[in-house]
């Protein structure tokens, strides 16, 4: 029972932890908050980190000359001074030396002294930018015993199931010989398995899979009950027998920072359970044949940057005497009546198959934008998700309640210590230093980048573009250099791919529908010669996974990337061109736009369509060419405004929620 209760403390702790630090800091803390990251930006600086770096180096030689006894006896000693609080400047860099040592006899991979000064920088609390390619799994490795020693327990996140299990498992010798137990989360693993792997040193894991976990915790705790204290929560789960899963939250280690602390950071992750049954099925069908006899224009306008519909006169008397052939009483309460028929508007018009969301197994699942992965645990609130269904004519779900919710950039801010790596950091400076208090820090690449960055090609309409695309990729076929070809959407890799096809190019196509054969697909990517790769992807293309060109595909210039649309932030488009050029290897990239893409339709929809309408000729030259670039580059620093507002949005929401409904 004390053992028990010592780990419902400890929960309590990190809760009440989790209420201070979230707090959003504003006026003078802003100031005092900025001022405290300079000076802690000042501290560890590259200077200091490559010095640390070549002291780490020096004692590689005495630790390389251990038997495998005098190792363990020196990782036991170790480890034994961080935790018991021991650890200063000489301790830490023994610790990475060590480390090092036991990651180079364990896998066989020594790491850069790069990679141990990014590994330094994470046992600071840095986000670190290390360009694709560099050793991102492996410096983490290195670090992560350092934080789970002095920090008790680490987790490690990863974007998919996948990589939590593969790292995890590849790691999992380093860990081991470091005392130190790993494991990773997976969906499909029940409450007492969750339980033994949330109890190890070191767990792998995606932000959903945790979250929701910790979600649970709560309810189970009643801490999302402003009715029920600390102590009464305390009692009725030690009287239950029962007990969190998660030991509290002490450190984190994110991989592709900027994707799940900026990108995903205010996606809420929800826990529901169903309202009632499927009564309004037939409400929401209604809905939808209601919204689809309507004309846009004369009854109702779309904004689809804002994803909202709004009813004109006509449609407003139109409905009313459709509302009045309807039987369900719901249809006689005019404004709801309206609030339906404008979702079910928003639905037909703002959330498209092959974008938004796909249909898998007869159900609506929906499809990350960021990562372009299917999410079949998550739904769409407020009768958006029954609205899709009802116009897709598949089974309408089940409205659901919630009990419990919290973005992701709110319970990221709930660790006491937060670090994270990505190749694309850098474009999110701001962001992370003001949401989580975390400064940035770049660390070069091991070799230089020779990548080539062609010139941007525009074209006034996207089939031109298309068939241009499906040109250059036959070009650079030919002559045996590996391709990989980036689109935004699913339906976009699709029409490329019967474009390839017709010119009878073999080639393979990733996105949401064929993620299960992702690791497959990437460990392909770079094959050269006279069967060289190519790769249709969307903007999940193997993130976390290595493209390694092969010595023939280096010979002919390496892995070229071709991307087929801007997105709506910089980071992104950076993250997929840099699968090209990792660690020296030779390789190019090239963006292909036209006026068609949904960049600029949706940030400067007017301008475009006159840059259409000018001229002579599909592909843009000289001037105009210029000049349209330059418009893309305004619309994604629009749309990339557009993104931080709302995330400022939502802290300020966490920030009232924190305040005014401390128990949630």
């Amino acid at each position: 029972m004390s053992q028990a209760l010592t780990r419902y403390s400890a929960l309590f702790d990190s809760v009440r932890s989790r209420r201070r630090k979230s707090d959003v800091p504003k006026g003078l803390d802003v100031l005092a908050a900025r001022a405290g990251m300079l000076v802690e930006s000042r501290r560890v600086t590259l200077g200091w980190l490559r010095a640390q770096a070549e002291a780490v180096e020096a004692l590689s030689g005495e630790i390389r000359n251990h038997s495998e006894a005098a190792l363990d006896q020196v990782i036991s000693e170790t480890r034994e001074a961080f935790v018991r609080g021991r650890h200063d400047a000489a301790v830490v860099r023994r610790g990475l030396a060590i480390v090092r040592e036991v990651a180079r006899r364990c896998t066989g991979e020594e790491a850069y002294p790069v990679q141990v000064m990014a590994a330094l920088a994470l046992y600071h609390g840095r986000i670190v930018e290390m360009l694709t390619g560099e050793g991102k799994t492996l410096t983490g490795s290195i670090a992560a015993p350092l934080i789970a020693w002095r920090r008790r327990h680490l987790h490690v996140f990863t974007v998919n199931d996948y990589l939590a299990r593969r790292d995890a498992q590849s790691r999992e010798p380093i860990y081991r010989r470091c005392l130190l137990r790993v494991g990773a989360i997976q969906q499909e693993m029940g409450p007492h398995e969750r339980f033994e792997v949330y109890a190890r040193a070191i767990v792998y894991g995606t932000p959903k899979q945790i979250t929701a976990d910790w979600l649970r915790d709560l309810i189970r705790m009643g801490a999302h009950s402003s009715a029920w204290t600390g102590r009464q929560s305390l009692i009725a789960m030690g009287e239950a027998g029962g007990g969190p899963m998660i030991p509290g939250l002490q450190a984190a280690l994110v991989d592709e920072a900027d994707a799940v602390l900026i990108d995903e950071g205010v996606v809420p992750l929800i826990i529901a359970r169903a309202r009632r049954t499927d009564d309004m099925a037939e409400v929401y069908r209604r809905a939808a044949t209601i919204a689809a006899s309507l004309d846009e224009g004369p009854d109702y306008t779309i904004d689809h940057l804002r994803k909202k519909a709004e009813l004109k006169e006509r449609g407003r008397y139109r409905c009313e005497q459709l509302f009045a052939q309807a039987e369900e009483p719901i249809w006689r309460a005019r404004r709801r009546a309206e609030e339906l028929i404008r979702q079910a508007l928003i639905a037909r018009h703002c959330y498209l198959k092959g974008h938004q969301y796909q249909i898998v197994d007869g159900r609506i699942v929906i499809v990350d934008e960021y990562t372009g992965r299917l999410l079949p645990d998550r739904n769409w609130e407020h009768g958006l998700h029954q609205a899709v269904e009802a116009k897709e004519r598949v089974e309408v779900t089940a409205d659901r309640e919630t009990m419990a919710r919290m973005s992701f950039q709110r319970f990221f801010r709930s660790y006491p210590f937060l670090c994270g790596m990505t190749g694309t950091a850098a474009d999110a400076t701001g962001e992370m230093q003001t949401v989580y208090n975390r400064p940035v820090i770049r660390v070069p690449t091991h070799r230089p980048m020779i990548r080539e960055q062609w010139p941007t090609r525009v074209f006034r309409r996207g089939e031109a573009k298309w068939n241009a695309v499906a040109a250059a990729v036959e070009e650079e076929h030919a002559k045996g250099r590996p391709v990989l070809v980036g689109t935004r959407s699913i339906e976009a890799s699709e029409h490329l791919s019967e474009k390839l096809a017709a010119r009878g190019l073999a080639h393979r196509v990733l996105n949401a529908n064929f993620d299960r054969e992702e690791a497959e697909l990437i460990s392909d990517a770079g094959r050269g010669g006279p069967n060289a790769s190519i790769v249709v992807a969307t903007n999940m293309a193997g993130r976390g996974t290595d493209i390694k060109p092969d010595e023939a595909a280096i010979a002919a210039g390496g892995l070229h990337v071709i991307l087929t649309e801007m997105h709506g932030a910089k980071r992104i488009d950076r993250q997929f061109i840099g699968r090209s050029g990792r660690q020296g290897d030779p390789g190019s990239a090239q963006i292909f736009l036209s006026l068609d893409d949904e960049l600029v339709r949706l940030h400067v929809r007017g301008v475009a369509a006159v840059m259409r309408r000018a001229g002579t000729g599909e592909e843009l030259s000289g001037a105009a060419r210029a000049a349209a670039t330059k418009l893309f580059r305004f619309a994604q620093r629009e749309s990339e405004a557009r993104a931080r507002r709302g995330r400022a949005g939502v802290m300020k929401q966490d920030h009232w929620i924190d305040k005014h409904l401390p128990g949630m």
